[in-house]
């Protein structure tokens, strides 16, 4: 029997997690539970959920510093809940490695399909390649699409977040092509954004950070004035 996708929910707000809780398990997820950062370490401590819906505002450690936490131990997948919907609240979870964010008041059916695309997206990336290649080299870095890791022309291993690894996959697919954040949103989030919507410059600067790549004169993910932006090197296919 398939084992079910894990869901852990972090919000002090009682209705809510009562109502998420019910609503995954009807659609077929297997769901903890927690209240702050300390119940939510010890669901970590047991158990391997699959992905995390943290909510920004938590008593005693905040939401974004617990995705910070968790994004420097490990690639598990985060959806940030914000509740005021404002552009700087997501910018900020997102900085912190947020893989997606939801404002309040939301669907759970919105929510839902955040999680699906999200656990398609982190899973499912190098099977629906059809050149069947595991690795790829670019500019002296290796990618290793079933491994998940990145790896820096000293040897170091370089943790990415599952929309940072996403969002370099989709760079190294199409490379030496102009992608504009449409474009791109819709290929590693699957769907538009807003023509306010910063996500994806602040996912490419994390980028360019786990790239050393210089903000200021890019060598690798360079900036096309109102275009987009482009992976400006030769990738080499590994097998």
């Amino acid at each position: 029997m398939e084992r079910a996708d894990h869901v852990l929910v972090v919000d002090d707000d009682a209705e809510i997690r009562k109502l998420l809780g019910e609503y995954l398990e009807r659609n077929g997820f297997r769901v903890s539970l927690a209240t702050d950062g300390a119940e939510m370490q010890r669901v970590l401590d047991r158990s391997r959920p699959d992905i995390v819906v943290l909510d920004l505002m938590l008593p005693g450690k905040s939401g974004l510093a617990l995705c910070r936490d968790l994004r420097a131990e490990s690639n598990l997948p985060v959806i940030m809940l914000t509740a005021r919907g404002e552009e700087v609240d997501r910018i900020v979870g997102l900085e912190m490695g947020a893989d997606d964010y939801l404002a309040k008041p939301f669907s759970p059916r919105e929510l839902l399909a955040r999680i699906r695309s999200i656990l398609r997206r982190t899973r499912g990336l190098p099977a629906e390649r059809g050149n069947g290649a595991q690795k790829v080299r670019f500019a002296g870095w290796t990618l290793d699409l079933t491994a998940r890791q990145l790896v820096a022309p000293d040897g170091v291993v370089v943790t990415l977040s599952g929309a940072e690894f996403k969002l370099l996959s989709v760079f190294v697919e199409h490379p030496n092509r102009v992608l504009d954040r449409n474009q791109l949103m819709d290929l590693t989030v699957g769907r538009d954004g807003s023509p306010f919507d910063r996500s994806i410059d602040v996912q490419v600067s994390r980028l360019r950070l786990r790239l050393r790549d210089d903000a200021r004169e890019p060598r690798i993910i360079k900036t096309v004035r109102n275009e987009g932006y482009v992976l400006a090197a030769a990738v080499e296919r590994l097998g």
